[in-house]
């Protein structure tokens, strides 16, 4: 699961099991100053690199908290989790997708960069009733639109009272309309806006203020 940017055709990287043969890439990789070697794959996003969207969102997030639940909606291979987890290494980030090779992928590339506050697996996985101080996604807008409310309405309500969400999003497909729906949707104990705009992206900001 994840996220804005086109892959191949054939590539369903937000299906469970991928199509394509299981071809291990090594890649060397920052992530917000922190440097990484990792391995990737294909059938997960972005395969041969860090894409831009998540570029985008870890060089305008704000520093993370310390401490606290964190997750990352649509892990792929790991780069937010991991970027997180470097960060702030007393949080717990849990790293959830629906693709397993993107699961075990995040799995291996958190134990071999040392983080092992990274906890990896299916949204089943992540226990329930969890509030999250900070939610960072790339989230699959490719899926469609009703899936990918559906999935937001999953987690954003999870935010912890005064937690935050980082979501980026493509400005042509849909950034500012998603900005208007999730206001909407979430209601009036929530602040929806646009935190920062580069390379035809959004990032979004989602604050459980009240």
């Amino acid at each position: 699961m994840a996220h804005n940017e086109s892959t191949q055709p054939n590539e369903q990287y937000f299906a469970a099991s991928p199509s394509s043969k299981d071809v291990r890439h090594e890649m060397h990789v920052t992530l917000r100053g922190h440097e990484a070697d990792v391995e990737t794959s294909n059938g997960v996003f972005s395969a041969h690199r860090v894409d831009l969207g998540t570029a985008v969102l870890l060089r305008h997030a704000p520093m993370p908290p310390a401490r606290g639940d964190f997750l990352d909606i649509g892990c792929g291979w790991g780069a937010l989790s991991l970027a997180l987890a470097f960060e702030s290494p007393d949080a717990d980030v849990y790293a959830i997708d629906v693709n397993e090779r993107a699961i075990e992928l995040t799995e291996h590339n958190a134990e071999r960069n040392g983080c092992a506050n990274i906890h990896v697996g299916t949204a089943d996985d992540v226990p329930e009733g969890l509030e999250f101080e900070l939610i960072w996604s790339n989230p699959p807008i490719r899926i469609g639109k009703q899936e990918l409310h559906t999935l937001l309405m999953t987690w954003l309500p999870r935010l912890a009272h005064d937690g935050y969400a980082y979501l980026v999003v493509q400005r042509n497909l849909g950034s500012d309309s998603l900005i208007r729906w999730l206001d909407e949707a979430l209601g009036d104990t929530y602040d929806v806006s646009k935190y920062a705009s580069s390379k035809g992206y959004r990032v979004i900001e989602v604050h459980h203020a009240r």
